[in-house]
Parts: structure tokens; C-alpha cells; sequence
């Protein structure tokens, strides 16, 4: 499963990358986009400091991508209700309208793949897909806990590991 679990992520990034291409959108604004999207899908749209921890980016960075992605109509920033001092980045409706126009089609083609299923094999595979991204968080937040820096652009970790 870990070997599909791969290939469906590999695909994914892949497609991610046309839509960024067509759309004239960094990488690094497409890969924001999607974290502002799965947050916001969940019910819990991110600060400007979360999506910044999510990026591994620095303050200066952050504000500049956010900013860029405003000018550009994708997202916009909200107050937070919970704290007024706080932003909340949300997804426009032109920036959503283009994401749906693109990803629809990959729509079709999924919701045809997946029509002689079964509904208790859709709702096993559902259950399968959430316990590996609970196992991906849990690994991750043991990361964190060992003091292993998140990943950072740019860095050279094979150079970084030969030295130790």
C-alpha cells in the first residue's frame, strides 16, 4: 500500500506541476494553494504563521508569497474571529473558479474510475488513506520531538549527513 500510496502522490505532484505551469504559479505558491486549500476543505483555515510553518519559509518569504498570491486573485486575508490580531487566509472565488476548471476533468476521470466500487470498499479505502496520513502526522510530530529540523529548501541534507 505504502508503494500506491507513492505513485498516487508522485501523479498528483505531477498534475500539480501543469496546473502551476498553465497558471503561471511557482511551485512554492502552488504547493501554499494546496495547503490553504486542504485547511480550508477541513474547516480550519490557516494563519499566516501556520502556513509558514507548513512551508518551512521564513517570516520575510511567507508575507512576500501571500502577498504575491493576493495581488494575483488566488487568496485574500480575513480577520480572525478568534483573534483579531491574527489574518486567515482563505481562497478567492476567481482563484477557486480556476482550480475547478482545471482539476473538474481529473473529476470525471476519477469518478469513473471509481463507479463499479462498492460504497463499503470506497468507505474501507477512505478508512486506509485517513490512518496513513495519521501515521505521516504521528512520524512527523516524533520528528519534532527528536529536534530534527523540518525539511528546508534549498538545503543540502546528503552533505549535512556525511559529516555526522
Amino acid at each position: 500500500m505504502s508503494a500506491d500510496m507513492r505513485a498516487v502522490t508522485a501523479q498528483s505532484d505531477r498534475i500539480g506541476r501543469y496546473f502551476a505551469r498553465r497558471h503561471d504559479v511557482s511551485g512554492s505558491d502552488f504547493h501554499a494553494l494546496l495547503h490553504i486549500m486542504v485547511a480550508e476543505t477541513a474547516g480550519m483555515p490557516l494563519t499566516l504563521a501556520q502556513l509558514r510553518e507548513r512551508m518551512d519559509v521564513s517570516p520575510a518569504a511567507i508575507t512576500y508569497l501571500v502577498d504575491r498570491m493576493i495581488e494575483s486573485g488566488h487568496i485574500r486575508r480575513e480577520p480572525d474571529p478568534a483573534d483579531r490580531r491574527k489574518s486567515l487566509l482563505r481562497y478567492e472565488q476567481s482563484g477557486m473558479a480556476l482550480a475547478h476548471d482545471f482539476f473538474s476533468p481529473l473529476g470525471v476521470h476519477l469518478r469513473r474510475a471509481l463507479a463499479d466500487l462498492h460504497d463499503t470498499d470506497l468507505i474501507a479505502a477512505h478508512r486506509v488513506f485517513m490512518a496513513m496520513a495519521e501515521a505521516m502526522s504521528t512520524f512527523e510530530g516524533e520528528l519534532l520531538v527528536q529536534g530534527r529540523k523540518p525539511p528546508t529548501a534549498g538545503r543540502n541534507n546528503a552533505t549535512t549527513d556525511r559529516r555526522r
